[in-house]
């Protein structure tokens, strides 16, 4: 059965993987802060806002994978990817390889809302950030300096870190974060951010800017999902969680099923789904030790999914 909320209404994940050594109190908080700011924002904008603060909350706690949680790249340098997609008119927003913006999320924002492009990547939507007065990131935090560090000491030039990567994502989590809402108005949005897969080839890009494949929502859906980014778009994972929701009109089986099959394609401890339905219906789901999520409207706030 799927959780039912009430509009307005939000569903949040913290990312898909191994999650060891997890501090799970400050995960847990970091989704309530998510959950919470999300909601907040739903008082005065629409579900595109109530995504993007959500996602920006958890870009600022440093707790994921995602604005100043950042890993690192085989370079040492961070480079962030964010969406956001509006299910009324389709319409969405993107960045890719980004560095200058401390919450690329919002980035991708002024790119939904202020120019008629789908993405734009690199130094060109760094430029974008400055021009508009974003805030700067202001580094790697310390504990992601750190985890590249023991990876590099750890043995192996960088072409064999290279190649190892997505079995490194797989042992280390793949904490990308995303959110999917419903507004007081019936419109649905999503929003994904993330610093990409630790270790990955410098200029790399994974699924979450990919409209159709790290996000997707319509009039009567919206998904987000997480893992490793190569085979979820191949997959196009989260359009093809749309189209299975179309015909059935279950969010669980659409969720599900796209679990079950990105588990076949590639086997498991690869991705989870997070989803929400035009009449409040949410779920999520993962074939990895753990994907923390949430969901919340006015009445309750609730945090699943926990190592």
């Amino acid at each position: 059965m799927p959780v039912r909320l009430t509009s307005p209404a939000i569903i949040i994940h913290g990312g898909a993987g191994a999650w060891r050594n997890a501090d799970v109190n400050a995960v847990k908080r970091a989704i309530e802060e998510a959950l919470s700011r999300g909601l907040e924002a739903s008082r005065t904008g629409s579900s595109v806002e109530m995504v993007v603060e959500a996602v920006a909350s958890m870009e600022d706690s440093g707790v994921f994978d995602a604005g100043v949680g950042s890993v690192l790249d085989l370079s040492g340098r961070v480079t962030m990817d964010a969406a956001v997609m509006r299910g009324s008119d389709l319409r969405a927003g993107a960045v890719a390889a980004v560095t200058y913006a401390k919450n690329p999320v919002r980035l991708a924002k002024v790119v939904l809302e202020r120019t008629p492009h789908v993405m734009i990547v690199g130094g060109w939507a760094d430029e974008l950030a400055r021009k508009v007065g974003l805030e700067p990131f202001p580094g790697p935090s310390s504990r992601s300096v750190e985890r590249w560090r023991q990876l590099k000491e750890s043995g192996g030039d960088g072409d064999e870190l290279a190649k190892r990567w997505i079995e490194l994502a797989r042992q280390l989590g793949l904490d990308t974060v995303g959110a999917a809402a419903l507004d007081s108005q019936g419109t649905l949005a999503a929003a994904v951010s993330t610093g990409g897969v630790i270790m990955k080839f410098p200029g790399r890009v994974g699924d979450s800017p990919v409209v159709g494949a790290g996000l997707y929502a319509d009039k009567l859906s919206a998904f987000v999902a997480t893992g490793v980014g190569e085979y979820i778009i191949s997959l196009g994972l989260s359009l093809r969680a749309s189209i299975v929701y179309s015909m059935t009109r279950d969010i669980v089986s659409a969720v599900e099923s796209q679990v079950r099959l990105i588990t076949e394609a590639f086997g498991a401890g690869t991705a989870g789904l997070i989803g929400i339905d035009y009449q409040g219906n949410a779920w999520g789901s993962a074939n990895t030790n753990a994907m923390p999520w949430g969901v919340a409207d006015r009445g309750r706030s609730l945090v699943l999914g926990m190592p």
